[in-house]
């Protein structure tokens, strides 16, 4: 059952859609001349990107049949609906990053704005489900305890799944698709306040930690890691994404290293 939880932990480290770092174009205005990823993004940039999410699906395929056995004979509720969503956002995650080409290939612009979607939703979901449930003062296993983590992580996944979509199929903002732009003010607009919501919440969680309050809070070290970690990922994000907004196309590349070591981290 641990090994379940800690793959919970895990996943949220590595899975992220971001805004990434701009593609490389034909020289002709267009993205319809290119149609494979290595020569959209580069080949490392793709590998990097699809070689530790492949290396995670194999990870959890292998530890399936034990996890499976230990779910099925009196796993709760919570586990087994967060083991699910593991496998959702970790399948997600990996197609993902394997069709990169997708943001250069004619015609794939919405398909790549709804996997990319998706895999945000599948991520989200479970970071915040798994916050919430953890955050509750008892680790009961029902139907109840299930209900109240999802309804939250529901509300917020939600309102910002429907925002999103708002912004990308009804204002035409590139959210998920690469430019040759980098100072798309509404683009780095959205993404940095997206990124500052999430590390307030994450400060918000280690300031509690710190101070007299801290006893409302669960005594696992393996949450306070997560929480450093994700607070840390999120601040590095955001400082980028502000140095994007301005112009700054090394923000770009210096949020997409952090990001690199923090998935390569967990294999080492």
């Amino acid at each position: 059952m641990r090994n379940i939880e800690d793959g919970t932990f895990e996943i949220t480290r590595s899975l992220s859609p971001m805004p990434s770092i701009p593609a490389k174009f034909d020289g002709h205005g267009g993205r319809g001349g290119l149609s494979l990823s290595s020569e959209c993004h580069g080949f490392w940039r793709d590998a990097a990107l699809a070689v530790p999410a492949a290396l995670f699906v194999l990870y959890l395929a292998f530890h399936a049949k034990k996890n499976l056995r230990k779910l099925s004979n009196g796993g709760s509720y919570v586990m087994i609906a967060y083991y699910s969503l593991l496998w959702f956002a970790a399948l997600l995650n990996l197609a993902w990053c394997s069709l990169q080409a997708w943001q250069c290939a004619s015609g794939k612009e919405v398909a790549w704005n709804l996997l990319s979607l998706f895999t945000a939703v599948g991520m989200l979901c479970l970071e915040i489900s798994l916050v919430a449930f953890l955050l509750q003062e008892n680790y009961a296993t029902g139907l109840e305890t299930l209900a109240s983590a999802f309804t939250l992580s529901g509300l917020i996944v939600g309102v910002d799944v429907l925002l999103k979509a708002i912004f990308v199929f009804g204002f035409g903002v590139p959210l998920f698709i690469d430019s040759n732009e980098t100072t798309h003010g509404m683009k780095w607009g959205l993404w940095t306040i997206h990124k500052l919501l999430l590390a307030a919440v994450y400060g918000f969680i280690l300031f509690v930690h710190y101070s007299k309050w801290r006893d409302k809070l669960p005594p696992r070290a393996a949450f306070y890691n997560y929480v450093v970690v994700m607070f840390v990922t999120n601040a590095v994000t955001l400082f980028a994404c502000g140095l994007a907004g301005i112009g700054a196309s090394f923000g770009l590349w210096y949020a997409y290293i952090k990001l690199i070591q923090s998935i390569v981290n967990k294999f080492t």
